[in-house]
């Protein structure tokens, strides 16, 4: 039986980042191949992802970030099962590389972001890896990248909430103030889209109808139920599209009155926000 030295269980952990106990186990199990070792290890992780795939992973960490040019920013959610897993440094960090990652690559979805090859291992791969690891489920819930003439980010405290934001002009007085209050708006106040008429048609039916079955149960009269159910509709809109909304740190104005005082044709051209 070929002898396994701590300094062999060190090295494939270094390599792997799994626990000491598995590495010692995949060195045994292969007779010191480091190599197979670390195919021991990832067929783990394989298993593990297949026996764990029903499981909710309704945790989990979300990272901003913009690019060097600030002209782009992305966003992730990297979910897991529990939130003891979602507070380990090392998913943290782990989540970190894989925005790292999509910024690298230019991602714009999760389709792409799971694709790409980091080391000769794709990122899906990587994923299943540190299942492994955890022994929970991990999925990358969501990715996605905004495109400008300026870029902002913003995470909020714990990672559970994340925003990025694009806008038309970089050439404004206090861009990055704006730009700042902007990103934060969208995190506390959820819009589901930039204005009106950028609202899926299947919201505002669907907006319409529970507009009707709620004056219908109030016991307004039948030939009001369509135009109460519009009056609704114009409040979600206000509460609900970015640029209609009241600008939380000054409710008095809306967030497009807030952009037109800096510039007349400052807006907003793309936003994304995730929470858990």
């Amino acid at each position: 039986m070929t002898k396994i030295s701590a300094a062999d269980v060190n090295n494939l952990r270094k390599k792997t980042g799994a626990g000491m106990m598995d590495c010692k186990k995949a060195l045994v199990e292969t007779n010191g191949d480091f190599e197979g070792a670390i195919e021991v290890l990832r067929k783990k992780g394989q298993k593990l992802a297949a026996s764990r795939a029903d499981r909710d992973a309704s945790e989990g960490v979300i990272l901003t970030r913009t690019d060097n040019t600030n002209k782009k920013a992305y966003i992730i959610s990297l979910n897991c099962e529990t939130d003891f897993v979602a507070k380990n440094q090392e998913i943290i960090d782990f989540t970190s590389l894989l925005l790292d990652i999509a910024v690298k690559n230019n991602c714009k979805s999760k389709d792409e972001l799971l694709n790409i090859s980091e080391n000769n291992r794709q990122v899906k791969d990587l994923i299943t890896d540190m299942i492994g690891k955890t022994g929970e489920k991990l999925e990358l819930a969501e990715a996605a990248m905004v495109e400008g003439e300026i870029a902002f980010a913003y995470t909020h405290p714990g990672n559970r909430v994340g925003s990025i934001v694009a806008l038309n002009n970089a050439n404004v007085d206090n861009i990055q103030e704006i730009g700042k209050d902007i990103v934060m708006q969208i995190a506390a106040m959820a819009p589901v889209a930039i204005d009106k008429d950028d609202v899926e048609k299947s919201v505002i039916e669907k907006e319409i109808q529970i507009g009707k079955e709620q004056a219908r149960e109030e016991g307004k009269p039948e030939e009001l139920l369509e135009k109460i159910a519009l009056g609704k509709l114009n409040k979600f809109y206000k509460e609900s599209t970015l640029l209609n909304q009241e600008f939380i740190k000054e409710n008095k104005k809306t967030v497009r009155q807030m952009l037109q005082e800096a510039d007349k044709n400052l807006t907003v051209v793309a936003f994304k926000r995730i929470a858990l």
